[in-house]
């Protein structure tokens, strides 16, 4: 098992408290978000490292060869999804091949959708009891699928296959709170001493994010009648946590470049259903929603999901949910 953790002389070792002796496992992780909530699992204990530079887009990315080196490093890789992240495959495999991978999507008795298919959705036809609140005893014994079995079974009335699966699940802190567990078990594994801090800190975290869901809750309680449009087919899972209705989006699940069709179709539901807001990202160039927009009343907000302002770190999650509420806040009152 590679450590990351220097050879110190001895005068230096006897000044160290003794958990610092300890081998901390190096933990690889693609966006940050999932590298706040490692963050919060791991504690003072180490600090995971990001293999995408922050700000850049996860569906499309190469790595730069200090990336390359933080994945060959690692006992541990965590990342979203294959879907979210196609080209990591190779990468995983090829330099972090004898690591632990734990991939968060396949974490069992998660909630997961499928994508979403057009530039409009039906909202009268979406499904907002989507088993969100199952079973928030999250104590038990969830028998996290590592082995990764694609048959599953989500226990959700969403038919989905798997190559269809939306991949944006962070941004539902139920899923959140699961990760968390499978997280600090994997860490366990990996820091057999540790295992109870690591499992304590999961606990912690559970907690915050329970606080967090019902402090949003109250805040988007007036949001649900407001129709905005996304910039990508991202933000489903936030939607269904908070009872939010997006009416489109710009561009689908993967944000490649949007069709002349698409985008006529986006226009034309602005135009006839009284759209009140539209969401472009800080990972993608804001000239396609100003063209589109720039000429409306349509509030022009910024939903980032993957916190490219924001300070990494533990806290970083919360503030990235907030930030979205605010923006949804701030779309309810141009109202």
């Amino acid at each position: 098992m590679k450590y990351g953790f220097a050879r110190y002389t001895l005068p230096l070792l006897a000044s160290l408290p003794l958990t610092a002796l300890a081998d901390v496992p190096r933990v690889a992780v693609d966006i940050p978000p999932v590298h706040s909530l490692v963050a919060k699992v791991m504690g003072d204990r180490g600090s995971p490292e990001l293999f995408i530079q922050p700000g850049a887009s996860p569906h499309g990315y190469s790595l730069r060869p200090s990336e390359a080196e933080t994945l060959d490093n690692a006992d541990l890789v965590v990342w979203v999804s294959n879907d979210l992240t196609p080209w990591l495959s190779g990468p995983v495999d090829n330099l972090a091949g004898d690591a632990s991978h734990l991939e968060l999507m396949r974490v069992s008795d998660i909630n997961t959708f499928a994508y979403r298919e057009g530039a409009t959705f039906d909202v009268a036809d979406h499904d907002h009891d989507h088993d969100h609140d199952h079973d928030h005893d999250h104590d038990h014994d969830h028998d996290h699928d590592h082995d990764h079995d694609h048959d599953h079974d989500h226990d959700h009335d969403h038919a989905h296959h798997h190559d269809g699966q939306d991949p944006h699940g962070w941004m539902d802190p139920d899923n959140a709170r699961r990760w968390l567990d499978a997280i600090a078990q994997q860490l366990g594994e990996l820091d057999p001493e540790n295992a109870d801090y690591y499992r304590d800190n999961a606990a912690k975290g559970r907690q915050a994010l329970e606080s967090l869901e019902q402090d949003i809750e109250e805040r988007l309680a007036n949001s649900e009648s407001t129709r905005f449009i996304v910039f990508h087919d991202a933000y489903q899972y936030f939607e269904n946590a908070f009872d939010l209705k997006a009416a489109g989006a710009i561009s689908i699940g993967d944000a490649s470049s949007p069709s002349p069709a698409r985008i006529e179709a986006i226009q034309t539901l602005v135009n006839e259903e009284g759209i009140h807001c539209v969401f472009s990202e800080p990972q993608f160039n804001p000239q396609i929603v100003n063209a589109v927009f720039g000429d409306t009343d349509t509030y022009i907000g910024v939903m980032d999901p993957l916190g490219v302002d924001l300070t990494p770190g533990p806290e970083l999650y919360e503030a990235l949910l907030n930030q979205m509420a605010d923006e949804i806040q701030n779309c309810t009152n141009a109202m």
